[in-house]
């Protein structure tokens, strides 16, 4: 059996958000749970697996310099324990932003490859929104990343690179990376795979994996909300025939470069006054620039502010305000809410017609409003998320989530959609984002 180490750290941070990652934001994962994120029969490929630890938390704002030094002395600490080792699977996101280190993924990895040698198969699995440099791909054999976004395919992804890296165990052909950037940054909500003209993009990249020579072949749209000298899209192939991963590449990022001027929005934008005026009930409105699963703070009540005034029924989930739940806990019959962990945007004042206290959250009813206030940071895109709090969802007129386009339970609801270019750290706005380390030119940043 061939012994593979597996671990990895997952976060996305705005470099836009105030609030800085700490060690309390992440949650480990390690043991048979940490096996059991790439769904593979290891036995059957050969492999005895040797789980480190996983990392992963809620996209956010940069992590503190100290969070990831600690994160990335105690994993090679691990690894250099588990030696010797054949092989190393690395589940990573990509897009870390750490204040004084340009490369944080880059550094982490090429470290890696340090410790076990020149000998062992690195195979990474990666988030599409992630970003790729020079150091990632000189350090991996092997490259595979999500092809769905709203992200479907996690765990087929870690399986397909589980897989590359069993074969090249077993004795096949040692593949390497390839890729071509592509001086393109885009958010996701412009590059969803549901639509055109990413949905043809990743449909077509099966075809590349079935060429001679090619194992797997990627797109990755990178990630926006960081100001960062590596901030680019890039197609990546991995392949046992360097000539024809080199000409996957170079196909891909062509065609993603072509398309550019038909990337858009997949669901209908505006400004959030006209976004309310289209949001004719029942409807769901997002709103985009405090997204917290982009790397928003998610505590802004921009939202709230405009609804309350138009005297809407509506419910809102959520917005993190850790004092307003205590408040709320200790029997308060008002507070108020909004950028309350540093995001920004207006105070509201909630009278309390009547709250309800459910998983770790606090669910207020105000006049025509009901919000769903959090202690933590936190999404709301699963039906159980509104289950859980009692929340009917068939008799909300109007459901106002954070975020950028809708999570598939959301998606499939039959209301109108609408997403708000509101303010915030992933503001879609991207003409206003302050851009000063990016690569130049990059399209639409300079056209």
């Amino acid at each position: 059996m061939k012994r593979v180490a597996i671990g990895g750290l997952h976060t996305e941070c705005s470099s836009y958000s105030p609030l800085q990652q700490t060690a309390a934001d992440f949650t480990r994962t390690e043991g048979d749970a940490l096996v059991a994120m790439a769904p593979v029969d290891f036995a059957a490929l050969g492999i005895a697996p040797v789980p480190l630890f996983h990392d992963r938390s809620v996209p956010g704002g940069p992590v503190a310099a100290e969070v990831f030094a600690a994160q990335r002395t105690e994993f090679m600490a691990r690894l250099k324990a588990a030696l010797p080792l054949d092989g190393v699977l690395l589940l990573m996101h990509g897009a870390m932003f750490v204040p004084g280190t340009d490369d944080p993924e880059g550094e982490f990895i090429a470290e890696v490859r340090a410790i076990v040698g020149p000998d062992a198969v690195i195979a990474g699995a990666f988030d599409l929104h992630g970003q790729v440099t020079q150091d990632i791909v000189d350090a991996l054999d092997i490259f595979a990343a999500y092809r769905t976004a709203p992200h479907v395919d996690v765990p087929e992804t870690r399986a397909r690179a589980a897989r590359m890296l069993a074969a090249a165990l077993a004795g096949g052909p040692r593949p390497s990376v390839h890729w071509r950037p592509v001086p393109l940054l885009v958010p996701g909500e412009m590059s969803s795979t549901f639509v055109e003209p990413c949905a043809a993009l990743y449909a077509a990249l099966p075809e590349y994996d079935a060429r001679e020579g090619v194992e797997d072949a990627n797109l990755m749209i990178g990630y926006v909300w960081a100001d960062s000298p590596r901030a680019t899209a890039a197609a990546v192939v991995t392949a046992t025939n360097p000539a024809a991963g080199e000409r996957a590449a170079e196909e891909i990022a062509k065609a993603y470069w072509d398309a550019r001027d038909r990337l858009a929005f997949d669901m209908d934008a505006a400004p959030l006054a006209e976004g309310l005026d289209a949001a004719q009930a029942p409807a769901i409105l997002a709103d985009s620039g405090d997204n917290p699963t982009a790397g928003g703070v998610g505590d802004r009540a921009d939202v709230l502010e405009a609804v309350l005034a138009r005297g809407l029924e509506a419910t809102f989930a959520g917005i993190a305000d850790p004092a307003a739940v205590a408040a709320l806990e200790q029997g308060a019959r008002e507070v108020e809410v909004g950028g309350s962990l540093g995001g920004g945007g207006p105070r509201v004042r909630l009278s309390v017609d009547s709250v309800t206290l459910a998983a770790d959250c606090a669910v207020v009813t105000s006049g025509s409003a009901t919000v769903v206030l959090t202690r933590r940071r936190r999404p709301f895109h699963d039906l159980k998320d509104f289950e859980a709090l009692g929340i009917d969802l068939g008799a909300v007129p109007l459901l106002v989530v954070k975020s950028g386009y809708l999570s598939p339970d959301l998606r499939a609801l039959p209301r109108r959609q609408v997403m708000a270019l509101t303010d915030g750290a992933v503001s879609q706005d991207l003409q206003r984002l302050e851009n000063l380390h990016r690569p130049r030119p990059t399209w639409p940043f300079q056209r």
